[in-house]
């Protein structure tokens, strides 16, 4: 009777991890990732789910972290594009009517468009709406959480001004500032082509200051009004200024509070940026509270 020994079963083993390593590790590179992105949807989903119970609202949210950011213009990879204005307002109509919805919005701005779809869909949604700012909603996100009856920031949270910028030739100017030329300069001595960019951003401020005066109506009165149109969509900004909740609540007052979910900070640690050129070299340990000795 032939016996199988330890050592015979630990070379065959071996001889078929080595005849068969390149589907092994074909196998690990390929599962891997994918068992990674399942752990973190199920992470995420969870963390949706428990806010979600905690406020007795519809959650959404409004994440983008692969975006690079100038401090002069705003360069983006990542924006509010028409696929995002579509899973939002397919997300609002699936909602009941008068539940409450909290978005969560994180985002350098993007198309005016998509902006202004989601910020009209949130507007006509009956019930409670409240948009939650960790970091920055700049731009875009900024007309979106007009929409909102309430905004909820971090105390250091940001959000930017609204003036419509003109594309040309892959480069982007403030309506307003292309519209300066017009007072600086004899119209015989400009060509063209800038009378043209000058017409089209003539048309982009003043249809900005009528969704803004709409979005606003209801809840804001004429002269809260006329101040947010004069500090956002004027172009009395660059369009990346940080504009701080204290500035906020001047213009909008107590319907701008410094204060979120602490689940929400949770979330966004699960959103990290999967693409970028440059990883910033930040690390710390949370330091875990101490009780306090009692005094002899």
């Amino acid at each position: 009777m032939m016996r199988i020994t330890g050592q015979a079963v630990g070379m065959d083993l071996l001889s078929f991890i080595v005849s068969n390593l390149w589907i092994i590790l074909f196998l690990f590179f390929f599962l891997t990732p994918v068992i990674q992105k399942y752990i973190l949807n199920s992470a995420r989903r969870n963390v949706l789910m428990r806010l979600s119970r905690k406020r007795k609202a519809q959650v959404i949210t409004l994440i983008h972290r692969q975006e690079t950011i100038a401090f002069l213009g705003i360069p983006i990879s990542r924006y509010i594009d028409i696929e995002d204005s579509e899973e939002i307002l397919r997300a609002i109509r699936m909602t009941p009517p008068n539940t409450p919805i909290d978005l969560i919005i994180h985002t350098p701005g993007g198309i005016a468009l998509a902006a202004a779809q989601i910020a009209a869909a949130l507007k006509a949604h009956s019930g409670k709406k409240t948009v939650i700012i960790p970091h920055y909603a700049m731009s875009g996100g900024t007309l979106i959480a007009l929409a909102a009856d309430e905004i909820l920031m971090d105390p250091h949270a940001v959000l930017g001004p609204i003036d419509p910028q003109i594309i040309d030739q892959n480069r982007s100017y403030s309506a307003a500032s292309i519209l300066k030329v017009l007072e600086k300069k004899d119209i015989n001595s400009i060509d063209d082509r800038t009378l043209i960019l000058a017409e089209e951003a003539r048309k982009a401020i003043d249809q900005m200051k009528t969704f803004v005066e709409w979005l606003l109506s209801g809840k804001c009165g004429e002269e809260t009004i006329r101040k947010v149109i004069e500090e956002l969509v004027s172009g009395k900004y660059t369009h990346d200024k940080p504009i701080f909740p204290e500035d906020i609540k001047k213009l909008l007052g107590e319907c701008v509070k410094t204060e979120i979910p602490e689940e929400v900070y949770t979330l966004m640690r699960l959103y990290k940026m999967e693409i970028r050129p440059r990883r910033p070299g930040v690390e710390f340990t949370p330091i875990v509270p101490t009780k306090p000795q009692a005094q002899q």
